[in-house]
């Protein structure tokens, strides 16, 4: 008996799958040219319940305004307008 490679059986997958289709991203709009830390809702808007910033992947930012976000976040920690941990 004499095995046939079928391309679809049982075959790994290697590689990024392309995607059926775009993904509505819930959080990409951002009127500002620049992230600001004195804009609370705009920052709450990218923490999750437990305080952790959401990343690129889930918010569909680009590079610069995540690296903007993560800095306006941690300035407004420092300065008590967000708290470090969220609501338990």
């Amino acid at each position: 008996m004499a095995r046939t490679k079928d391309a679809g059986a049982g075959a790994p997958r290697r590689g990024r799958r392309a995607p059926e289709r775009a993904r509505p991203r819930k959080y990409t709009r951002i009127n500002s040219e620049a992230v600001d830390y004195k804009d609370l809702n705009l920052l709450r808007r990218f923490l999750s319940d437990k305080g952790k910033t959401r990343g690129r992947r889930v918010t569909g930012l680009s590079r610069k305004h995540q690296r903007q976000l993560s800095v306006a976040v941690k300035r407004a920690r420092e300065i008590a307008l967000l708290p470090y941990v969220g609501e338990r």
